[in-house]
This record gives structure tokens, sequence and C-alpha cells, in this order.
């Protein structure tokens, strides 16, 4: 190692030897040294974000597309801060990220100097795994070692402290041997988890017996998709998702009743309210509420982290795996029977559940229907295409209306559930595979959040990439939607114009202004046409949607008693959108079977 390098320049060897292509960021005077060696080094490449929330958010993303782990990096003081949103997102959905993080000169530090924060307290929540700051320049390839396997190894965000006067310390000798200096080696290679074989013979049992099973998959199940389809038929089972789990499985399987949960169908919820043996397969689904009622149902739960295990249903039979490797070891062990009654009602329970979403889509709306305009990307979408969803009403009408292609990645802020990560996380996609098409499904709350800044970075990159379509959806009603409904739902109050009308913004002009394409839709015949032409483009586009706030967040299969505050907060609330909205909630109450009282 030449004499002149300093520790920064061992960062980014490091990074490179742990095959990092990009880092995520925003420069600083914290972290000055790194940033030069990115610049000698040329590689990793360096992505600036406007924001480090936003950079943050790339590095998940980059995690969740590539299966790989996401580098963020940031300067001391509120770069800092700034990056805990985006980590946060890292840890509840159980993602691998690194964050390298700047600090004012060790010899100041205590002193209450300008931007000194105690970081290692900062970060020792969401980073709880591993979280370090460096005092000497021996430590720092340590450090990073035991940050990205830390990473890898708990599926979660780390973080590595480097003050700026570390930063430029002569690189320390990589062939030291001697007291107090930890010389580590970068890599780590995934193994093969499988459960003990009478623990199988166990779950193969449960299953075997059960007449009527529901096989619940999530993230954990990806790569598992054709041993979970040849169990389900073995079984006859029906098949349900998680969010995170949604793109998974094929759902156009006649037994996939799509996703569950407060956002999910009407098909999942009858299959796990009738259902009397459950199989979870990689979910760690917070809904509990749609789950079988504790005591219906028989449970096995194959999980690659043993803390999850038996911490959403009471499991029986508990089994610590990889989610494919698991399947296929009961395949061995669970008998294939002929389709019975329960098959012919889950299949039942998805075609009625089809076309109640295509009715509920094809609803006159004033002006357009938020639910047809995802709906009619179904069948348009490209079958190398990737898809980033950001949060707020439009991860209801993804989840029960996009049908992905088979192999399309879909991914968004689940478990979190923070606004901002849409664009942030396209991204990540887009930069990870530029040969592919992105398609950004985001609400106008989200975009005004954060979606406008981030546009500017497409406008600045896309012309290096090699397939430039890089759709952004904006579904804009002027309102904070999901928050209005919610307060219906959950309150029984009416909306408050204060708190969730949004200021109009002009998405496509705006998108016009940057060099992109911008195109507004104000009717449902514009809608498919719209998605034609932005899916067909020579650059990135913005679809301005002007969508009804009227249409409701239903969650299916609730009892009168679960919904009637929302009829009570409509009530209270004068105009005609609230007028519209009450007309929306009796409609689609009705196609569920309810006769609610007037």
């Amino acid at each position: 190692m030449a004499t002149d390098q300093t520790v920064s320049d061992v960062v980014v060897q490091r990074l490179t030897a742990w095959g990092v292509p990009r880092v995520f960021g925003y420069p600083g005077d914290g972290i000055d040294g790194v940033i030069g060696a990115l610049r000698r080094a040329g590689e990793p490449a360096f992505v600036q974000a406007r924001h480090e929330e936003a950079a943050a958010f790339m590095a998940v993303g980059h995690a969740k597309y590539t299966g790989g782990v996401g580098v963020c990096l940031s300067t001391q003081g509120p770069g800092a801060v700034h990056l805990l949103n985006g980590l946060y997102d890292a840890r509840l959905d159980s993602q691998p990220v690194v964050a390298i993080v700047g600090q004012q000169m060790s010899s100041v530090l205590g002193s209450a100097y300008q931007q000194e924060i105690d970081l290692v307290r900062l970060f020792g929540d969401v980073c709880a795994q591993f979280v370090q700051a460096a005092h000497t320049a021996e430590q720092v390839p340590m450090l990073l070692d035991r940050a990205f396997r830390t990473a890898l190894a708990t599926r979660s965000p780390t973080c590595v402290i480097l003050p700026h006067d570390v930063q430029q310390l002569p690189a320390p000798d990589p062939g030291a041997h001697e007291h107090g200096v930890m010389v580590t080696s970068p890599g780590l290679r995934p193994a093969r988890l499988v459960p003990r074989d009478e623990d199988l013979r166990e779950a193969a049992a449960v299953l075997a017996a059960g007449e009527r099973v529901a096989i619940m998959v999530g993230q954990g199940a990806y790569g598992a998709a054709a041993e979970i389809g040849e169990l389900a038929d073995r079984l006859g089972a029906g098949i349900t998702a998680s969010l995170l789990g949604k793109p998974v499985l094929d759902e156009s399987l006649p037994r996939h009743t799509g996703v569950m949960g407060h956002l999910g169908t009407t098909a999942s919820e009858q299959l796990m309210r009738h259902c009397d043996t459950l199989l979870l397969i990689g979910t760690n689904d917070p809904w509990t509420e749609f789950y079988p009622r504790p005591g219906q149902a028989r449970a096995v739960q194959i999980d690659i982290d043993g803390r999850r295990l038996g911490i959403r249903y009471p499991v029986e039979v508990p089994l610590l795996g990889d989610a494919a490797e698991t399947v296929r070891a009961l395949l061995a062990l669970v008998p294939a029977r002929e389709p019975g009654a329960w098959a012919g009602r889950v299949e039942e329970w998805t075609r009625r559940w089809h076309l109640i979403g295509a009715s509920r889509a094809a609803a006159v709306a004033e002006p357009v229907n938020p639910q047809h305009v995802v709906r009619s990307l179904t069948g348009r979408l490209p079958a190398d295409a990737q898809v980033a969803v950001d949060v707020g009403s439009v991860v209801y009408w993804y989840a029960r209306h996009l049908c992905l292609p088979r192999g399309v990645p879909a991914h968004l802020s689940s478990t979190l559930a923070s606004m901002g990560c849409g664009i942030p996380y396209g991204l990540a996609a887009k930069l990870a595979a530029p040969g592919r098409p992105v398609v950004v499904l985001s609400g106008d709350g989200a975009m005004q959040m954060s979606g406008l800044a981030e546009l500017v970075t497409v406008a600045d990159r896309w012309r290096d990439w090699a397939d430039p379509r890089f759709v952004v959806c904006v579904l804009d009603n002027g309102d904070l939607a999901e928050v209005s409904w919610e307060q219906r739902e959950t309150e029984g109050e009416p909306r408050f114009p204060a708190s969730q009308r949004l200021p109009g913004v002009p998405y496509a002009r705006w998108a016009e202004l940057l060099g992109l394409r911008g195109v507004r839709v104000t009717t449902p015949d514009e809608m498919v046409a719209a998605w034609e032409e932005a899916l067909a483009a020579d650059r990135p586009v913005v679809i301005e949607a002007v969508t009804d706030p009227a249409v409701p967040l239903l969650p299916p299969g609730r009892p009168y008693d679960q919904v009637k505050s929302m009829y009570q907060g409509l009530a209270a609330e004068p105009g005609p959108v609230a007028r519209r909205a009450e007309a929306h909630l009796r409609r689609e109450r009705a196609d569920e079977g309810f006769d609610d009282p007037a």
C-alpha cells in the first residue's frame, strides 16, 4: 500500500472489496476525506441525492432491488440526522444498509462545537446491531468489515462514524501483527439453513391433517415461488400475501387471493376467516386482526430469523430455515391429494374479488377514479419493468389492482410506511439496472414531501440510461387522503381541511420545465393512452392523474360496527365531496354483501 494513502482511501478500497457499486449521499465538510478518496478511486460511483433522507432511501432501495448491501454517506450534524428516516425504513423492513457518517475533529468532541452531535447515541437505536466511531486508523478496516458482515447477517442497518481527523490519518499497515491490532477480511457467503428432520416431519403432519389450508407469503419467500406453488397444489391451499410479499407469487393463480390486511382483498379476508390450518412463510405482517382468530387454525411458520417465529400468531411448529430449502424439504413429506371443496371455495372467493375490483375501478368518480388509474396499468407493464410505490392511498390501489407480471419486482416502505420513498427507490432500481423501465406510483402528498426535489435527480441522470423510460404517476387529489380516511375510520372525525388539504402543484408542467415529459389526465378515457405514451417515451414522464378524494379506503369484510365511524365522520362533513364519499362507501360495502343502515 502506498505510503501517501489515507484512511479515506482505505475506506473506499474496503467498499470495493465488499462489492459496493455505488454510494448514495450528500457531501459536507465532515466527510470530505472520503469524498476526496471516492474521486481519486473513481469507484464506487457516488450518487448525489437532493437530501440525505432520499440518499438513505436510495440505499434501502438498492438493497431491496439487488439483494446486496446499500451504502449511504453523510456529513455530521444535520446530514446525519437526515439519514435516520431512511435507516429506520431499512431496520423495519429488514434490509442490509451501511451508513458511513462524518464527524467533527476528535479534539473538539465534547466542547459543544458547531454541528457536534453524539452520533453513537443518535444511531444507537436505528443501528442497534452495530454502530461504532473510529478513533484510530487501525480500527477502520475492522469496523467496516464488521458493519457489512453485521448488516448482512442481521438484515439491518449499521453505522460507522469517521471523525474528520481519522479520515486524514495515514493508511494503516495491512500486515500489522501486534497486540491491540485486529486485522480482518471482507466477504460473507450465504449458507443453507434447514430445520431438523423431526421438526419437518411434525410440520408436514400438521399441514397434511388440515382440511382448509391457507398459505401466507411475505418478502422472506422470495426465490421460493415454484416450491410454494407446488405445495399449495398438493394441499389444495389458498394463498395470500403480505404487502411486501405481493411480488413473490403470480397473483393470476386461481387460488391466489391477493394481499391480506387492511388494504387487502375480500378474498384474502375470507381465506383467513375460514381456514383451519395456516402456513406462514417469510412474513412478519402486522395486520394481526386479519389473521385467523387465535385457536381457529393450527399454524406452521417458516422464517430465517428465529426472533420472528410465533410473534404474529400462535404457532404449533416453528421452522427456522430458508424458505425455498424448507418448503422443498416439506414437499418430500407432504402427500398430494385431490383438490376438494375448500379449493373450490377459495377459487370462487378469488373470482368474486376480481369482479368486485373491476366494478370498483370502473365506478364513476370526479374526475378520475384512482382505482382505475392503477388498474389500467395491469397488462401494460413491461415484463422487464421494476416498480416503486410511495406511501399513501396509492398503496391500497397498488395492493388491490396492479397485477405484476411474473418476475417484476415492486417495493415500498411497508413497515415504517414513510412517505417520500417512491422516487428514491425508483432511482436505486434504475441505477442498478439502467436497461429496465421503472414505474413509480405516488400520491400528491409524497410528491410534495420529497418527490419534486428528487425528480431533479432523475432529470440530471436520465441521459446516461440505456433505457430512458422512468414513469412517475402522481395521483393528484389535493388531499392527504389516507389521513382523511383514517380520521373518519378510527376517530369518527370529519376531514380537517387545514390539516389534510394540499396546495395545487402542476406536476406535469414541472416535469416539462425539467426537460422531461408531462401528461395530465382529467378523464378516465385518457388513462390508457397516458400509460401507453409514457411507456413508449424517449425520456422520463410524469403522469399527473387528477383523481377523486372521495373514493374510500375500505378495509375488507369488516362488520358494520367497525366502519360505522366512517359514516359518522362523513355525516359531520359539509359539501359534495363528503356526500360523494358516503355514496361510494355504501356502494363498496354492498359489493361485499353488507346492507348498512342509513
